[in-house]
């Protein structure tokens, strides 16, 4: 992102004086799919792509936000119990609330914001939105007193109560916690997190976005959940003086124990979460070695599943992982929810041009379109850039 292009904007649309510059990153998760609810780990990183706002205080109740890339300008007051009802503006509204919630007497203030985060990629555009802000918020009106915890909670609280997605802590985490060459292992239970070494040399990191969202998403994302559940509720009669409150506190014994108490789908959904757990703490080892091969191979390993026993994948999806495997790539898989979105592919750099310039031909033969590409690295966390 371009600091200069976002300060010009932001001093033609306000009184041409400077203020504060801040960014946060999207993200990837290299690892760790469909595990959030399961109680289990995820393996994320902060990219190079992400929002960058200037803002500056202006001394009265109002907000004033000038959103670069649509061109639109919505205004608010910090006191207002209902806010604005544009879309993009309920996050910044949503932030302001919630950080006020936590002790940051925010007043008005004047911003403009762009991002180069891919819209529908599965990078998460509005999580790097809320850390941006939240992160710039505490700076100038809270002399940086709320922890970091805090700022991944007030956006996914943004989420929850102005923006009606219910959704969990991984993005914001990334998005304010990245470090650069870093990938992270949070437990979404504890909330834990380590570090672990991300220097792939003679490796690129790319996405290939399928430019695919089916439609069944949302209720076969409540379908898979449910047969956890349905898991969850046999080994806890199986098994009453355990404590068992997620697939995470099963075992391959124990899920084999209870196969005749459920149906073979929910079987195949467990099964994929028991090993999804396994490879995340699988990768974590390899990563701590150098060891990329592995790392890929655990990558493979999670695609398969997510494609046969989770049944998230899409024949778009599944075909470009046929593509980077006929063409050695070394770890490839859907990322995200799944029913479209992107792949996610570590390659060996003498590979990268053969594999996205056949990617996108044979993708392009089959479906009449080609992927969108997005070369990633990993980057610092949200941060003041001037």
């Amino acid at each position: 992102m371009d600091i200069e292009f976002v300060r010009s904007r932001f001093i033609k649309h306000f009184d041409g004086k400077t203020g504060n510059v801040y960014a946060s990153p999207g993200r990837i998760n290299l690892i760790g799919e469909h595990t959030d609810y399961n109680g289990g780990f995820v393996f994320p990183g902060a990219i190079d792509k992400g929002i960058m706002c200037e803002i500056r205080p202006n001394g009265t109740d109002t907000v004033m936000a000038y959103a670069i890339d649509l061109k639109d300008r919505v205004e608010f007051n910090v006191n207002d119990p209902e806010g604005p009802k544009t879309s993009w503006a309920r996050y910044i509204y949503g932030i302001v609330q919630e950080m006020k919630k936590r002790g940051v007497d925010v007043k008005g203030f004047n911003t403009a914001f762009a991002g180069d985060v891919p819209l529908g990629a599965g990078m998460s555009s509005s999580a790097a939105m809320e850390s941006c802000f939240a992160f710039a918020l505490n700076d100038l009106f809270g002399d940086n007193k709320v922890e970091k915890w805090d700022l991944v909670l007030a956006g996914q609280a943004t989420e929850h109560n102005y923006c009606g997605v219910n959704c969990g802590i991984m993005d914001q985490f990334a998005s304010v916690f990245g470090k650069e060459g870093k990938l992270m292992r949070l437990d979404c239970r504890s909330r834990e997190f380590e570090y672990f070494p991300f220097d792939p040399k003679g490796y690129k990191l790319v996405l290939l976005d399928s430019v695919v969202k089916h439609e069944l998403a949302s209720s076969a994302y409540n379908d898979r959940r449910r047969s956890c559940e349905n898991v969850v509720a046999a080994l806890k009669n199986k098994y009453p003086n355990r404590k068992i409150e997620t697939l995470r506190d099963a075992d391959w014994d124990m899920l084999d124990s209870v196969k005749s108490e459920v149906s073979d789908e929910d079987i195949k959904r467990a099964t994929f979460v028991l090993g999804e757990k396994d490879r995340v703490l699988a990768v974590c080892d390899a990563l701590t070695k150098g060891d990329y091969e592995t790392v890929g191979k655990k990558m493979y390993e999670t695609h398969e599943g997510l494609s046969k026993d989770y049944e998230v994948s899409c024949e778009e999806i599944d075909f470009l992982v046929e593509i980077a495997k006929a063409h050695g790539v070394t770890g490839c898989r859907i990322m995200g929810g799944g029913f479209g979105g992107c792949t996610i592919n570590l390659v060996k750099e003498e590979l990268y041009d053969s594999f996205v310039n056949d990617a996108k031909e044979k993708y392009n033969e089959k479906y009449g379109r080609e992927p969108k590409v997005y070369d990633v690295v990993i980057k610092d966390g949200s941060h003041k850039v001037c």
